[in-house]
């Protein structure tokens, strides 16, 4: 039997990427699935098609995670649509780069509405809907614990504000008996970090492993977290960096 047969989860951001790999994942496992996007309709529709054509269910919702109000009805519409809710990823994030003295205002908020404000309020919405053994994931980055260079200072403050959070949440929802995790993704191939894009060889060349992850080594640690062998593991961070963070 599928470990997640008849779970019903919510991927926010899975429209590619590291989003889109983890909702294939965990509808291969069994559970029906929702997606958010933001612009990217037509590669939420792909991803949707995918998991139908491999034998699952989803369904595409656009919300963009800088809107309070679309990540909350983003969470209605899936319990409506699923019959509930049982896993949480809040995988939705960007990325702005640059120095302090020069980030602009802009770029700072964008990165804590969605990186820190957007997971909180999506994991808000997800509470009164999610029974004993429910999961929460959150997706941080291996940024949010070591910083090995400049230009990255406030994306990296908003993830590691989600390790905070993760810890914290693990203690309110622990008696509920809901789990919640962080995994910290380090260089993984996707359009917005490609292995072989510019600076790709000064990432590696932080890596134990040398080499670039892929969005499915990524979402094999959240399949892991939302199954019932990971019923033990709360409050814990799973970072998945080919040992860049070592």
């Amino acid at each position: 039997m599928k470990t997640l047969q008849g779970k019903r989860a919510l991927v926010t951001g899975a429209s590619r990427g590291i989003g889109a790999a983890i909702a294939k994942a965990l509808a291969a496992e069994g559970a029906t699935v929702a997606i958010t996007y933001e612009r990217s309709a037509d590669k939420a529709a792909e991803v949707v098609q995918q998991i139908q054509d491999a034998g699952g269910q989803a369904v595409a919702l656009a919300a963009n995670s800088a809107d309070p109000q679309a990540i909350r009805s983003a969470v209605s519409q899936t319990v409506a649509e699923l019959g509930g809710l049982d896993i949480l990823v809040n995988n939705a994030g960007i990325a702005r780069h640059g120095p302090v003295a020069d980030i602009t205002l802009e770029d700072i908020d964008a990165l804590l509405n969605v990186n820190v404000r957007g997971v909180i309020l999506a994991s808000q919405a997800a509470l009164p809907h999610l029974p004993s053994g429910g999961r929460i994931i959150n997706i941080g980055s291996c940024l949010g614990e070591r910083v090995p260079f400049g230009g990255v200072t406030v994306y990296s403050a908003t993830k590691s504000a989600l390790r905070s959070f993760n810890a914290g949440l693990a203690r309110e929802l622990g008696p509920r008996g809901v789990t919640v995790n962080l995994v910290q993704p380090g260089s993984t191939d996707t359009d917005m970090n490609p292995a072989d894009g510019e600076g790709s060889d000064a990432q590696k060349s932080l890596m134990a492993l040398s080499h670039y992850g892929t969005p499915e080594d990524i979402a094999s640690a959240v399949v892991f977290l939302a199954s019932p062998a990971a019923k033990q593991i709360t409050g814990t961070t799973i970072t998945v960096d080919g040992g860049a963070n070592a």
